[in-house]
């Protein structure tokens, strides 16, 4: 397990001491995508769901989510982030979410830009599942990663 930070030597889960880290310039993208039906999706383009602005509360939530990814996983530092945009567009058969994070620290900001993307898509569900059950949330993943040690990781 000494290949996993977040366990000691003796495989108990500590947070990572990043004391000794160099201070760099950090980003991370993140991606996913809720699918719905067409109505629903006519829905949430057209501004008319009873709740209200859906991609609008929705980019509100996944800012938020990010600057409060701490709170929600237990090993992740407390960050002071420079930059959180989310982005939701209206795509074939669903929304697409993209959300970017930045920061100058001593750690990487991954679990931000997926915590971004993953309340953001929460929140679409929430706002119309009134009216479409079977909305299905898909393809979190991370796109992209710079800034630290490890330097530049592009999915394929």
């Amino acid at each position: 397990m000494s290949d996993l930070t977040h366990f000691d030597d003796k495989g108990a889960a500590h947070m990572v001491d990043v004391s000794e880290k160099a201070v760099t310039s950090r980003v991370a993208v993140a991606k996913g995508f809720i699918s719905m039906q067409p109505a629903t999706l006519a829905m949430v383009a057209g501004g008319t769901a009873k709740k209200g602005d859906v991609l609008g509360v929705a980019r509100l939530a996944g800012i938020m989510a990010a600057k409060k990814t701490h709170d929600l996983i237990p090993l992740c530092h407390p960050l002071a982030l420079s930059k959180v945009a989310v982005e939701l567009e209206v795509a074939e058969g669903g929304v697409a979410i993209e959300a970017t994070v930045k920061n100058t620290g001593q750690t990487g900001v991954e679990m931000e830009a997926l915590t971004a993307v993953s309340l953001a898509a929460l929140t679409v569900y929430d706002m119309v599942k009134a009216v479409d059950k079977s909305m299905v949330i898909s393809d979190v993943r991370l796109v992209l990663k710079d800034g630290g040690k490890s330097g530049l990781f592009e999915a394929e």
